[in-house]
């Protein structure tokens, strides 16, 4: 499949993927995506609604690393203990991250080896970033997760539906539902009806929220049982 480096509207670069006109992350702002949807929406409410003394993430689609990365900037900044879970199927290429901008358009120069530390330690191993954030690189695909009431937030963040749609079904989140503990949260980039349905069948309480530039909702769930 094609790929290249793209710039989105926001100045922070994504991967393109030409076969399935999809991108890694929005095209109006890659930063701006992750910040409103996996940052604000996702840990912040977190914190700020149940204050978790620590936050064990499992992010599904770790990708680039930005995520992840801008994760770790929030732990530091916010002094928050953090245990991040990244999954992928199809590691992106050191190629490719090296042509990616987020350390300086994040104007995070005093992290960059941490972020390229982010792609260069060994999967299915806990490396220890920080004092306080522990990362786990797992090369899965989604319906090999497995994985019992172990994390309090999941950042959803696979390719769209129209691309993907094995990977937004009542199976994925069923999945995702069995993750996550007692009020946990998970918070995705989508708002498609058949996306909330599929969450809703499986027992999550789900919200539609205000979107990032470019989208006019998103979706958050949690588990409440």
């Amino acid at each position: 499949m094609k790929r290249k480096i793209i710039t989105t509207k926001d100045g922070s670069t994504t991967i393109h993927l030409e076969d399935w006109n999809e991108q890694y992350h929005s095209t109006h702002g890659a930063i701006q995506e992750a910040a409103h949807v996996f940052i604000q929406t996702g840990l912040h409410y977190l914190q700020n609604t149940f204050n978790p003394a620590q936050i064990h993430i499992l992010e599904m689609g770790f990708g680039t690393g930005l995520n992840a990365f801008m994760t770790f900037l929030e732990s530091k900044k916010h002094n928050f203990t953090i245990n991040y879970t990244g999954v992928e199927a199809y590691p992106v290429a050191s190629a490719e991250v090296s042509q990616l901008n987020y350390i300086q358009q994040l104007k995070a120069e005093h992290e960059s080896a941490t972020y390229n530390q982010m792609h260069t330690c060994n999967w299915e191993e806990e490396t220890l970033l920080s004092e306080n954030f522990k990362l786990t690189k797992r090369q899965q695909f989604f319906d090999q997760i497995d994985d019992q009431e172990k994390f309090n937030l999941i950042y959803f963040d696979a390719f769209g539906a129209r691309v993907q749609p094995e990977l937004w079904t009542v199976d994925i989140f069923q999945k995702m539902y069995n993750a996550l503990q007692h009020k946990g949260v998970l918070v995705t980039y989508a708002a498609k009806g058949s996306v909330r349905r599929a969450m809703q069948e499986v027992g999550f309480q789900t919200e539609r929220l205000p979107g990032p530039p470019g989208k006019r909702e998103m979706l958050r769930a949690t588990k409440i049982d």
